[in-house]
């Protein structure tokens, strides 16, 4: 099987290549990855060991944020190296203050995995959710540097634990230790003879209910809101825009602010289109247009901080491959809307079942739901609480990890 993912490897390095002719993410994919290693030596010192936290994209970033900001609280001596596998985490985050050195992660070749390691010396390696990397893991595993998942998640159809998985089950097998969310989890790794697994939740409830506390204030958009009732997209596609497009007319008390997961020009146009009348942040920025009812994010970073003046959220990605984050708006105390897709995420399902979410697949199922939540003030507290109660994950993590340092 290994001669096959190594092909698998190549075969994906070569289409991305070819994409990235005329695809603007591929681009930045192979361009961040050329030079690379020039890079970590003219970036890094040498005669220091580090830290690595590997992350998928920006959405793993944020889950790992509490565990890797405590670590350089409690050890302000030691350095973080962060590497990225997309440009949407690396080109966001490419200038965090607190790393010595932030990445891309090079494809995983085994001479890729020898010459980065022994580039960025890591002394421990935390990896958050997901990411399996054959090659980096038996590297690490050979030169017996600790490796970690967090904020780990497994399901039964994961090929894992499939009678034909084994040389996947050989991967997990290069981890250290599991820190898992659910007890699902634990109880799968149990089957495929991993004991090495701690339950220990999510470490983005610490991060949501840090944010929640203490959210930047973003003036144009709280005079933008002022006193009425806010609904906030967050992290929409077209799917998830084309039922909102319908609501807004539905409630013109309301305001609507619709923070778009891709905010290239030509998805704003789109939105444009459906809402005529909306008017963009950056237009905002130049003239402060209160009496507008929708406002269209077109940047990146605002949505975490956006939530503090929402009544009411919908979160996106529920017609694709999955829900965006919902526990953002949770943290804040706004019950949350989805699309049908939300079955890989445990939080949907939670928030679901305690009246703090609902899943809808039509324009009218929009409506009604939308319609509950304006008269259930309640359901945003119970949304609160939930965040609140099962914080604390970031501690358990720091406290097992300790005695590597």
């Amino acid at each position: 099987m290994l001669w096959l993912y190594n092909i698998g490897i190549s075969f994906y390095g070569l289409v991305v290549g070819v994409f990235s002719l005329f695809n603007v993410k591929a681009k930045l994919f192979i361009k961040g990855r050329s030079g690379l290693f020039k890079q970590i030596e003219n970036t890094l010192d040498q005669s220091k060991t580090n830290i690595w936290f590997h992350f998928a994209s920006l959405g793993e970033f944020e889950q790992g944020r509490p565990v890797l900001e405590k670590i350089k609280k409690q050890y302000p001596d030691k350095n973080i190296v962060i590497t990225f596998f997309s440009p949407s985490g690396y080109e966001i985050r490419k200038n965090y203050t607190l790393a010595a050195g932030v990445f891309y992660l090079p494809l995983d070749t085994a001479a890729n995995a020898r010459k980065f390691i022994a580039a960025i010396k890591p002394e421990i390696a935390i990896f958050t959710k997901y990411e399996f990397w054959y090659h980096y893991f038996k590297v690490l595993n050979q030169q017996n540097i600790p490796l970690y998942i967090i904020s780990g998640i497994f399901r039964p159809d994961q090929i894992f634990f499939k009678w034909y998985g084994s040389f996947q089950r050989k991967i997990l097998s290069f981890v250290t230790h599991f820190f898992v969310q659910n007890q699902q989890s634990v109880n799968l790794l149990k089957t495929i003879q991993l004991e090495n697994v701690s339950l220990s939740g999510d470490t983005r409830f610490d991060r949501v209910a840090e944010n929640a506390q203490l959210p930047k204030t973003i003036k144009e958009v709280a005079d933008f809101c002022g006193t009425n009732p806010v609904f906030i997209a967050g992290s929409s596609w077209p799917a998830d825009e084309r039922l909102i497009a319908g609501l807004i007319h539905q409630h013109p008390d309301w305001k609507f602010i619709i923070a778009p997961h891709e905010t290239d020009a030509a998805h704003i146009e789109e939105i444009k289109k459906l809402i005529p009348a909306a008017i963009t942040h950056s237009s905002l920025l130049k003239d402060s247009n209160t009496n507008a009812q929708t406002l269209i994010i077109d940047n990146i970073g605002m949505l975490s901080s956006l939530y503090q003046y929402g009544s009411i959220a919908y979160i996106g990605g529920g017609f694709g491959v999955g829900i965006h984050n919902t526990l953002e708006a949770a943290a804040f105390g706004i019950p949350v809307i989805f699309g049908p897709k939300y079955d890989k995420f445990q939080e949907a399902k939670d928030l679901i079942e305690i009246g703090a979410a609902i899943s809808i697949e039509t324009e009218s199922d929009l409506s009604t739901a939308f319609l509950q939540f304006k008269k259930n003030a309640a359901a945003g507290k119970i949304a609160q609480k939930y965040v609140q109660d099962k914080t604390g994950s970031t501690r358990q993590i720091l406290d097992y990890i300790a005695g590597n340092f």
